[in-house]
């Protein structure tokens, strides 16, 4: 079997699975070595760059991989897909979301807490849209629900990992003067 028939293998996998994919499962089903699929799967994702195609290769942590399509293409896709189903989030919704990723695994009564404001309706809509999700309960009284982002959270903000979000201060707070201090 040949590299390119290999490569085929691995774009109809990922095509037909909607949800990422470690490379070991790929590697498992295509019956080569895992670093044989890795390599693969980095030559199909800088082929895709490299011809400006449509399609792009998500490489998330926990070595798993998705394909989707380019966000430079996100307006015409946009435009084919039924808009009711994907309606803009909300200012409460994005609070909600920004919340939860940063601060991860949050309960609600934290999210209400930061947000001043009852977020339950919220919370729902985000576990519905699969934003955010429950993975257990937290180690408080009461032993609350805990949420977290999801990897569908990821590819929508076209991240890779939480790491790539953007840094809540500019600079590091032991840098910026304190009150009485004057900058020269």
């Amino acid at each position: 079997m040949n590299d390119q028939t290999k490569t085929g293998m691995l774009e109809a996998m990922l095509f037909a699975n909607a949800e990422p994919v470690e490379t070991a499962r790929l590697a498992e089903s295509m019956r080569v070595e895992p670093e044989e699929a890795q390599r693969l799967l980095q030559d199909l994702q800088r082929r895709y760059d490299e011809t400006e195609s449509g399609l792009t290769l998500l490489h998330f942590e926990g070595d798993r991989w998705q394909m989707a399509t380019r966000p430079y293409y996100g307006e015409v896709v946009k435009r084919i897909l039924d808009t009711r189903r994907n309606a803009p989030l909300s200012p409460a919704a994005l609070e909600v979301l920004a919340i939860v990723a940063y601060n991860q695994p949050v309960s609600r009564s934290f999210i209400e807490q930061v947000r001043g404001v009852d977020s339950s309706s919220t919370v729902s809509k985000l576990l519905e849209r699969g934003l955010i999700e429950e993975v257990g309960r937290l180690d408080l009284p009461g032993k609350p629900v805990a949420f977290r982002v999801t990897d569908t959270f990821l590819r929508v903000f076209g991240l890779g990992s939480l790491a790539d979000l953007p840094p809540l201060h500019d600079g590091d707070p032991a840098e910026q003067p304190g009150e009485g201090e004057s900058e020269e």
